[in-house]
């Protein structure tokens, strides 16, 4: 199975990189950074819809084809609305709504002809429950849950469409936050080799058979239900 992965650097992207591959798959990167460990990749950065087209296409060609997306890559800005320079609010939203239809887009032709092709989303669960000083964040995944169930719709009986929402991590996903906006010190997070392995699940099912929405949280994840 080849597997485009957005992200794929660092974080959930990572690990959802190390478990396709584990599981005998071929996993294939698009990150602004270049991957510490060995995988087939692509620099990127997803606020460049033509870079982020190329990128996809390359891979694709380099694999044969592709059977997969799962985008997982994500920003944030946290503070309230008036604070957050304009440009940072709105590269929230580039890479992580636009990003996403981005590479969903470029990869169509190439998952429509595959066997049982799949697409995973990560959304949130701030992107079913709104909090203050997010608004960036919230926009953006709550565009991403929009997109995704009308993807589902206008895809069903030709692609998989899944949604993922995860609640918080244990990744560098919060570093260089203010330490208000940082997890406390007791919070529990989940482990992203833990939300990798829902993603595999979602990927696994049978043709005909899709998982269209999926939650994975820490059992006393504060921003779920």
């Amino acid at each position: 199975m080849n597997v485009l992965i957005t992200g794929g650097a660092s974080g959930l992207g990572a690990a959802v990189a190390r478990r396709i591959a584990d599981d005998g798959g071929r996993p294939l990167v698009i990150d602004r950074h270049p991957p510490k460990y060995d995988v087939e990749n692509m620099q990127a950065d997803l606020t460049d819809r033509p870079c982020t087209e190329r990128a996809v296409h390359s891979l694709a060609r380099q694999a044969g084809g592709l059977d997969a997306v799962v985008t997982a890559a994500g920003i944030d800005a946290c503070g309230t609305l008036a604070d957050i320079p304009a440009e940072d609010w709105e590269r929230v939203i580039q890479v992580n709504l636009m990003g996403t239809a981005a590479v969903v887009r470029a990869a169509l032709p190439y998952l429509v002809h595959a066997p049982n092709g799949r697409v995973v989303t990560c959304a949130s669960t701030l992107g079913l429950k709104a909090l203050s000083d997010a608004t960036a964040y919230c926009a953006s995944k709550f565009g991403v849950v929009g997109f995704t169930r009308a993807l589902a719709a206008e895809l069903a009986g030709q692609v998989g469409v899944t949604m993922l929402v995860p609640g918080g991590m244990d990744t560098a996903f919060f570093d260089g936050r203010d330490e208000q906006y940082k997890p406390g010190p007791d919070a529990q997070l989940n482990r992203p080799e833990n939300v990798a392995a829902a993603v595999a699940f979602a990927l696994a099912q049978p043709p005909g058979c899709e998982v269209r929405e999926l939650v994975v949280c820490p059992a006393r994840e504060p921003s779920w239900p």
